[in-house]
């Protein structure tokens, strides 16, 4: 994943489409009924026609069973699955394998040690995805709380290891974040809302040249 931007968390034509007309690399849809950013099949069936063609689209699903994998793949026809919950190494395997798209895992990163997790799903999972681990608070969504880690902790992370940052990204420390990592690919949803699940089609373009300009400056 080379200099690549995601936009997650699109929920209306008008927003996806500032966010495609402001060149995201791939745009995320929310199938979690809990999030603010939640989209029902047949508007997921809608936005990823729109985005068709000019986007990689993406569809998170949380712990997901495999009748809501089938529901998700069918209607959205997605480029990448993303999880976001607590699947295992051996679900995540069940997962790709019956849907035959790649799978991108997500990671909740609050101190070094969790780091370690990624080592059990080597080879079974396409990309990986970092981001701040959620609070403790029981109510609180697995992704999407506008959270950032501290990034320094990455340091320690097999350079050769490729992953996508999220967390706390906006677009005024995107670039920050990318000088400290090096990553190559970023994912950003509350940062660029002016309200939960509210996208702003300001910021999604602030956000992209800003994650362009610092790519740029990493080589």
């Amino acid at each position: 994943m080379d200099n690549l931007v995601k936009i997650c968390g699109l929920s209306t034509p008008e927003t996806l489409d500032a966010a495609l007309s402001a060149g995201a690399d791939l745009v995320g849809f929310v199938r979690f009924a809990k999030s603010p950013r939640h989209v029902g099949l047949d508007l997921g069936r809608q936005l990823s026609a729109q985005a068709r063609g000019r986007a990689q689209c993406v569809v998170l699903l949380v712990d997901p069973d495999d009748e809501a994998v089938f529901e998700a793949v069918e209607a959205l026809n997605p480029d990448l699955i993303q999880l976001h919950g607590h699947e295992s190494p051996q679900r995540v395997a069940e997962i790709r394998s019956r849907a035959q798209l790649p799978v991108m895992k997500a990671f909740g990163i609050a101190e070094h040690s969790d780091l370690a997790a990624l080592a059990p799903y080597a080879g079974k999972i396409d990309h990986i995805l970092l981001d701040a681990k959620p609070p403790r608070d029981p109510g609180a969504l697995p992704g999407g709380n506008g959270l950032s880690f501290d990034w320094r902790l990455l340091n320690g992370l097999d350079p050769k290891v490729s992953f996508m940052l999220s967390g706390g990204l906006t677009p005024d420390n995107v670039a920050e974040a990318i000088r400290l990592t090096r990553s190559k690919a970023v994912d950003v949803s509350t940062g660029v809302e002016s309200g939960p699940g509210l996208k702003d089609p300001g910021k999604i373009e602030a956000f992209i040249r800003a994650a362009r300009t610092a790519f740029a400056a990493q080589h």
